[in-house]
């Protein structure tokens, strides 16, 4: 099961666009910004549709052209803005669309549909059961009482529900938004393990809130029953959802979760339930010219793991006050619970990696000139060796990508770009300028996904294949 976070913010978002708070201001100064909760389930179920999430997807490439169910949890207008069926329906649609959702939610559906829009509604409470055919195979979905109304009369707080989905292939997914502590009457029906959960994390700090939602006190207390009862164990992988303000910023929640097992993705974030299965690790290549924000893009990717290892390259260089600078502004920026290795036998770390980490290797640049150091390439070089010293530095690249390929964690290679500026003056410098384009261009080759950070944005490059195992 692969599910795709099209929104992680409670119904204000976060950043509250009128809150000047210490928590919204942080999150602006990262330029980090969450819309309203909402899930895609192996691109065609649908969790939830509030009025940013048709939109959000496609600014990272996602169609939701193929989603044939949407699961209503209620009808409060973060979760559901039904003008999306009007939008659906402008398409000429030929496949029916079926939403299921509790009685007043599918009420605000009706006056959105049209006698072509190939819609179906299909009302549903908790207790219920009842099966998804997609082309696929069949998800069967359990309908859950939540724990949403706060004591105001709002109707459509009471009708909220939680979703138990299981994939044809036997994943399963608790998605748990919008609930304070769980019911009696759910807890029970939570029998077996769950291979993801999507839980509610409205309020963090602010425990008298008096809502049907969950804080940072209520939060460990409901997922130590779920792992009292092995509804939860060490494999599942538990996202936190419905962020708002009341939280701290986004980089102490994320250390504050950490020791439950709780991760925090940012919006358009996934979930791999199929990890655990053996399905290969993701790998990742960010490459950028100096000072353009390369590590920071990185570390902000690396931030969703749970179990992070920082693999420096750059060693100590003595008497240097510059770099001890650098190095500096780099350590400070990392969370307190993340692993630093300094080494520059980066093969040897990928090759030991644990699958449940996520490894940030930060630079191949240090990387490539630590083994031409190792090789006395500079001396050759300008003696006249450049075929044998780039024979030598092929053998060390080819060892790493085949430790890149098999490594069973998650991995993030940070690189430079120093192709597009001006032909260095020496033969070594033409060597080290080379080289890293070759090593980059293997790297990108063995990687799911290519970054370029220009002026500290980050561009996505197009995947590519057939590119040469050797320059």
């Amino acid at each position: 099961m692969r599910i795709t976070l099209l929104g992680t913010g409670s119904a204000d978002g976060w950043p509250n666009p009128f809150c000047s708070c210490a928590s919204c201001t942080a999150e602006r100064a990262d330029g980090r910004s969450r819309a309203p909760s909402s899930a895609l389930l192996d691109g065609c179920i649908l969790i939830d549709c509030g009025p940013t999430t048709p939109h959000l997807p496609g600014t990272a490439g996602i169609s939701l052209a193929a989603v044939e169910h949407v699961l209503l949890t209620h009808g409060h207008p973060d979760h559901l803005h039904p003008a999306f069926l009007l939008s659906r329906r402008w398409t000429a649609p030929t496949r029916t669309l079926h939403v299921w959702g509790p009685a007043h939610a599918i009420d605000l559906c009706r006056d959105w549909i049209g006698p072509d829009s190939c819609v179906d509604l299909h009302v549903i409470a908790p207790g219920e059961s009842f099966d998804l055919p997609t082309p696929t195979g069949t998800y069967d979905v359990h309908v859950l009482p939540a724990a949403h109304a706060s004591g105001d009369g709002d109707i459509l707080a009471t009708e909220a529900v939680l979703f138990d989905l299981s994939a044809p292939d036997g994943q399963r997914l608790l998605y748990a938004t919008d609930t304070g502590p769980l019911p009696a009457t759910t807890f029970a029906a939570l029998t077996g393990r769950f291979d993801a959960v999507i839980v509610d994390e409205t309020f963090g700090d602010v425990h008298d809130h008096g809502t049907g939602h969950l804080d940072l006190a209520t939060l460990p207390v409901l997922l130590a029953s779920l792992r009292d009862q092995g509804s939860v164990t060490d494999s599942t992988v538990v996202v936190a959802t419905h962020l708002s303000h009341h939280n701290p910023p986004t980089r102490e929640l994320r250390e504050r979760l950490a020791p439950l097992g709780v991760r925090v993705l940012d919006d358009l974030g996934t979930i791999d339930t199929h990890r655990a299965s053996g399905r290969p690790a993701g790998r990742r290549l960010v490459l950028g010219g100096a000072r353009s924000g390369k590590s920071v893009t990185a570390e902000a990717m690396a931030a969703d793991g749970l179990h992070v290892v920082y693999i420096a390259t750059g060693g100590v260089r003595e008497g240097d006050d510059e770099w001890a600078e650098r190095v500096a502004q780099h350590q400070g920026r990392r969370p307190a619970h993340w692993q630093t290795i300094e080494t520059t036998d980066v093969t040897a770390a990928l090759m030991s990696a644990d699958e449940a980490s996520t490894i940030l290797v930060d630079c191949l640049a240090l990387w490539l000139t630590a083994q031409l150091d190792d090789l006395d390439a500079w001396t050759r070089a300008e003696s006249g060796d450049r075929a044998g010293v780039q024979a030598d530095a092929a053998g060390r690249i080819d060892a790493f990508i085949a430790a890149l390929t098999q490594c069973a964690a998650d991995v993030i290679l940070v690189s430079n770009e120093v192709g597009m500026g001006i032909v260095p003056a020496t033969a070594s410098g033409r060597l080290f300028r080379d080289l890293l384009g070759v090593l980059n261009t293997r790297t990108a080759a063995a990687c799911d996904q290519t970054i370029l950070v220009v002026a500290g944005h980050p561009v996505p490059l197009p995947s590519r294949t057939g590119v040469p195992s050797h320059a």
